[in-house]
Parts: C-alpha cells; sequence; structure tokens
C-alpha cells in the first residue's frame, strides 16, 4: 500500500482545548510539519505567552518556554544570544504582541534578533473573554465594543506587519492566512521560509503574520468565520509579502 498520510511526529498525542473552529490547532500543525521536515525538533525552542497560545507546550514536542504576556521577544532575544545554535521562535496572539508586547517585538526587529516570530491575528483577545484588540477592525462588535470600534473613540486596526516592515532589522516579514486550503499551503511555505533564514543565520527577525479564525469570540459559525476572514479582514490586512 501507498502511504498517504503520517503523523506529525512533532504534534503530541493531546485533545485539543481549543473552541470548535479555532485556528490555532490549524497553525500548531504547520509549525509542527516545518519543523519535521527541516529536522530541527532537537534545537528548536519555542516561546508562548500568555494567550490562547498558552499552552503550546502541550501540542508542539520541543522545548517550550511560557513567558508574561507580551514578553515573548525579549525572552527569545535573551534566549537566542545566550544559545546562538538553537533556533528560536516565538508563537504570539495579536492581544499579546501588538497590544502589551508591542514594544517588545518592535524593538527586537529594530535591533535586528535572529528570531522566528509566527504572529496569529484573530483581531480580539480570545482567552480573556472577546475584548476589543489592537486588530479589531473599525466596527466590530466586541465584548468592550458592543456597538462596534469606532474609529474616532478607539482609533484604527494596527498593522503591526507594516510597521516592522519599514525596520532594516527586520529581513522576511509575510501576511497570510488559514481561511481555506490554498492559503494554509502558502501559510505553511512562508513558516518555513522563516526558520530556514534562521537555519542559515540570516541577519535579522523574521515574522509570519497569520489571519486566523476565532468563531466563539466573533459570534459565527466556523464556516461564517471563515468567509469574514476573506471578505473582511482581508480588506484591512493585504495578504502577502512585505518585506524580504
Amino acid at each position: 500500500m501507498i502511504k498517504v498520510f503520517e503523523k506529525t511526529k512533532t504534534l503530541k498525542e493531546h485533545p485539543t482545548h481549543y473552541c470548535p473552529g479555532c485556528g490555532h490547532g490549524i497553525a500548531h500543525r504547520l509549525v509542527a510539519e516545518v519543523i519535521d521536515e527541516l529536522g530541527i525538533a532537537e534545537r528548536t525552542i519555542g516561546i508562548a505567552p500568555v494567550g490562547c497560545a498558552v499552552l503550546a507546550y502541550d501540542y508542539l514536542d520541543v522545548d517550550m518556554v511560557e513567558v508574561a504576556h507580551g514578553r515573548a521577544p525579549a525572552v527569545a532575544t535573551g534566549m537566542k544570544r545566550t544559545n546562538p545554535d538553537k533556533i528560536i521562535f516565538s508563537y504570539q496572539g495579536d492581544g499579546d504582541l501588538a497590544s502589551i508586547g508591542t514594544a517588545e517585538i518592535i524593538h527586537a526587529a529594530h535591533r535586528g534578533e535572529h528570531i522566528t516570530v509566527i504572529f496569529i491575528n484573530n483581531a480580539v483577545y480570545g482567552m480573556t473573554g472577546g475584548q476589543m484588540a489592537p486588530t479589531t477592525l473599525v466596527g466590530q462588535v466586541t465584548t468592550t465594543t458592543p456597538k462596534g470600534r469606532d474609529s474616532a473613540e478607539q482609533g484604527f486596526p494596527l498593522q503591526i506587519s507594516e510597521l516592522l516592515a519599514v525596520l532594516p532589522g527586520a529581513i522576511y516579514v509575510e501576511r497570510c492566512s488559514l481561511h481555506n486550503p490554498a492559503n494554509v499551503r502558502k501559510t505553511k511555505a512562508a513558516v518555513k521560509k522563516a526558520f530556514e533564514l534562521q537555519i542559515a543565520d540570516a541577519p535579522g527577525l523574521s515574522l509570519v503574520e497569520v489571519l486566523s479564525p476565532c468563531p466563539t469570540y466573533w459570534r459565527k459559525e466556523p464556516i461564517e468565520a471563515l468567509k469574514w476572514i476573506d471578505q473582511e479582514m482581508i480588506k484591512n490586512f493585504p495578504l502577502g509579502v512585505l518585506k524580504g
């Protein structure tokens, strides 16, 4: 018989705690597949901060470090500088990276730290109750914007990838999505490139932003959440390579 599927070795046998339709499980799978294909599991260290991905160590069978909210780039910086032979990546949500951790990610990119950042953008605070995040769209309803985000009062969605792309220390920035199979494949290719740049000791930080569904706090069925990414979210966060 021809083998058409094999379990991803870097994924642990662990029941998911994510909500139905959440994109984190897909993103975990892509990171694990890339680690397997590159043969770097034994030298990889992941950094997971507070947020929906705080239990990433339950799923990814590599060394993992759990850190305070927003501080993953700072810890990744110290980890890489003291262990230059290791492959260091952070796995962060938008409430973490684009809010309390804004300074950390901008300055890590500004310094050109040799790390890989996987940035999951679902436009809302997931773990703490569905509050407005920096990436929440104008008009989007959240628990703290029941009438929709008002740009006159709460400003506009923060485009982290565009901000980092102008910094010389960021060598690769790409925005991808998980809303259909074709884009899932593109996301995996971007994640793989980001890791390959670190393996090659390329001088700088790589970030892959991933638009991901949150059906629970978008108040949508999973299929409708995927359509919302395509029809609304991408208007504010265009897909593609911003640098690299």
